[in-house]
């Protein structure tokens, strides 16, 4: 008889991942990762014995995933835009893993102030300091301005609230971003 193939930790996460993308992240539980895996639920139990931290070492990886397609296909000179078209479409294209990250009461920050300072954020504040000529503090301001809008689209989206036009989206997104600029040019 061949040797089990030994289930990791990585891909217990990994699983968990794929059951909040199709299913929620409420749905993450021993038995769903483990259909998931095609094992029973020991090896599951074995690397996480409460649920709880499953569901947190996942939340991590959706927030690094996240930031992943945050970051992804804008120029610099549109570096702001850019990031907040990609929260939006997460929310159109992973709305289960967005609800999940947002919606789910997991995130470790109590406010918007607080995330922006999580090392998640970083690559994207990096990205604003090397696109914009305004201080840390003026930055973060103009992110948390467009971060609001942005998010309020993203969830009413998510939640089939709204439908998603791109174009008056990046309008809209325009706008938002501009009166934030010339609100920090002081």
């Amino acid at each position: 008889m061949p040797p089990r193939a030994k289930i990791t930790k990585e891909m217990v996460i990994d699983a968990a991942f794929e059951v909040a993308r199709a299913e929620g992240g409420e749905t993450i539980n021993a038995r769903t990762v483990s259909q998931k895996l095609g094992c029973s639920t020991q090896p599951v139990m074995y690397h996480f014995a409460k649920i709880e931290d499953l569901k947190k070492a996942t939340y991590e990886k959706v927030g690094w995933f996240h930031t992943e397609y945050l970051m992804k296909g804008h120029s610099q000179q549109t570096v702001m835009l850019g990031i907040g078209l990609n929260y939006i479409r997460f929310a159109v294209e992973e709305p289960n893993l967005f609800r999940f990250l947002f919606q789910s009461g997991f995130a470790a920050e109590n406010s918007l102030l607080e995330m922006i300072d999580s090392r998640e954020l970083e690559p994207v504040i990096s990205a604003m300091q090397e696109a914009m000529g305004f201080d840390l503090k003026q930055k973060k301001e103009i992110f948390v301005t467009l971060a609001m809008f942005a998010h309020g689209y993203a969830s009413l989206i998510a939640n089939n609230g709204l439908e998603f036009d791109e174009r008056v989206v990046a309008v809209h997104l325009e706008r938002v971003y501009r009166g934030a600029v010339l609100g920090n040019a002081d």
